[in-house]
């Protein structure tokens, strides 16, 4: 507290590197990004309050796209204004971005990336322990009552059990936050359930804050205020970075070149990537494989394993897409220039829209934060994210650990239950290893994954 009292201000250069650094840190999907911002800006830093961090993630959910990047530019935002958003937004993915692309030229040329799929090996036991030591930190913050507890476990069920669609769970658990936490206490008063609204002194209770928090409770300029004129603005300007190059390739290519349907499909993905990579898989894979013929039957599994085992948002997966597209397509380029250039415009029309929804949405959502409803939606919507993250955390711990999952059907629902002869018991120790380090031995994120992805490299080469 003391730290946080004396720091009053984040100078951009000090933001920067630390952006810098999350991007390189970014592994293990939105629950392991989230937790590591989380760390990093919130109980290291003090840079974010607890309750304004959550309020942020939650407007994040809501929108399509990757989650952990968009909170990232929503907070460079508040920090910085739009350069900041701009530098966390960025950073966040050319780490990432560089990475797969790399490792793409080589899956492209060699079929072979067993090296560095070695040295990454580690990094997934090591991101499971952090995002398990994330679920109970934001659940013991968040979850401040049994009915938000409640809701919790009902959107891991309805997500883990019966793949629920994710903008489903968030719709409900909102309503019913908004239902329980607002209108159940104005409504019913003291006759309200305590395990529905819990202690007054709970429901007053404030976090300790952040340095934003300080800066914008000083703003007295409004400098974040929505307006008109600026929403405008905002839309103009990143609707014409977003759409002018794809309006430009439909003009001087035509419809039928590969650019020009990279660019217009990966638009389109852009708008409706609600849930993240995983629940759209499905959908990027059918079109591409059957229905542009860019990919061919499991090569969408070899692209989703690159993106899993680097930095940055698994949705990066679409960029193996592009480049392999324009690859098997080249016209009168170079296979692996033409691959390049369809690699970088998978990248921006994925993006771009990505800073649109935080700079036009961010001003609004920051003036209603205090608002009594929406906060009440926004508590169910909490909740909700905490099951979320859990399904995320069981379902990436499953599927990094054990080969083979056998579906299993009980009322309707389907469980996957891991074949534990394909289980890979030296990364379920690495696992426990590592969070037991961090829990009890206190050893810092950044050694626990330098370790554990070394110990991996020498297990695969050398036992």
């Amino acid at each position: 507290m003391e730290e946080q009292q004396a720091q009053t201000h984040v100078s951009f250069g000090e933001a920067f590197r630390v952006w810098v650094k999350i991007g390189f840190l970014s592994f293990g999907g939105p629950a392991g990004q989230i937790a590591l911002m989380h760390k990093m800006l919130v109980e290291e830093r003090k840079w974010i309050g607890n309750d304004r961090f959550l309020h942020a993630l939650n407007y994040c959910h809501l929108l399509p796209g990757p989650e952990a990047q968009q909170l990232a530019t929503y907070i460079g935002w508040l920090l910085h204004g739009t350069r900041g958003g701009l530098a966390a937004g960025i950073l966040f993915v050319v780490p990432g971005m560089l990475t797969i692309l790399a490792l793409t030229l080589l899956y492209a040329g060699f079929q072979k990336v067993a090296a560095v799929q070695a040295l990454f090996y580690g990094l997934k036991p090591a991101v499971l322990a952090v995002v398990i030591m994330a679920v109970f930190r934001i659940a013991a913050k968040s979850l401040k009552t049994p009915y938000l507890i409640l809701l919790a476990g009902l959107a891991f069920i309805a997500m883990f059990f019966y793949q629920a669609p994710f903008p489903l769970v968030i719709v409900c658990a909102g309503l019913l936050g908004y239902l329980g936490m607002s209108l159940c206490p104005q409504r019913l008063g003291d006759r309200c359930p305590h395990w529905i609204c819990g202690d007054a002194a709970i429901k007053q209770t404030k976090d300790e804050g952040g340095i934003i928090d300080i800066l914008l409770a000083k703003d007295s300029e409004g400098r974040f205020a929505p307006t008109l004129a600026r929403s405008l603005k905002v839309l103009t300007t990143w609707g014409t970075i977003w759409l002018g190059p794809v309006l430009l390739l439909l003009l001087f290519l035509g419809p039928e070149h590969v650019y020009t349907n990279i660019a217009l499909f990966f638009s389109k993905m852009a708008t409706v990537t609600f849930g993240g990579a995983y629940a759209v898989l499905a959908y990027m894979a059918q079109d591409a494989v059957t229905g542009y013929g860019w990919l061919h039957p499991g090569e969408m599994l070899d692209g989703l394993a690159l993106a899993e085992t680097t930095p940055g948002p698994l949705i990066q997966v679409v960029q193996f897409v592009g480049f392999l597209a324009a690859f098997r397509d080249p016209g009168l380029l170079n296979p692996y220039i033409a691959g390049t250039f369809g690699a970088l415009l998978t990248v921006w029309v994925t993006f771009a829209p990505c800073f649109l929804w935080i700079f036009l949405g961010a001003p609004y959502v920051e003036q209603l934060r205090h608002n009594r409803l929406l906060n009440g939606a926004l508590s169910g919507i909490t909740a909700a994210v905490v099951g979320v993250v859990l399904n995320l955390s069981i379902w990436f711990g499953i599927n990094a650990l054990f080969a083979r999952t056998v579906p299993v059907h009980v009322l309707g629902a389907t469980l996957p239950v891991p074949d534990l002869a394909t289980a890979d018991w030296f990364g379920l120790l690495l696992a426990a290893l590592a969070f037991l380090a961090m829990k009890y031995g206190k050893m810092g994120m950044i050694t626990v994954l330098a370790v554990c992805s070394g110990l991996g490299f020498l297990w695969k080469f050398f036992v």
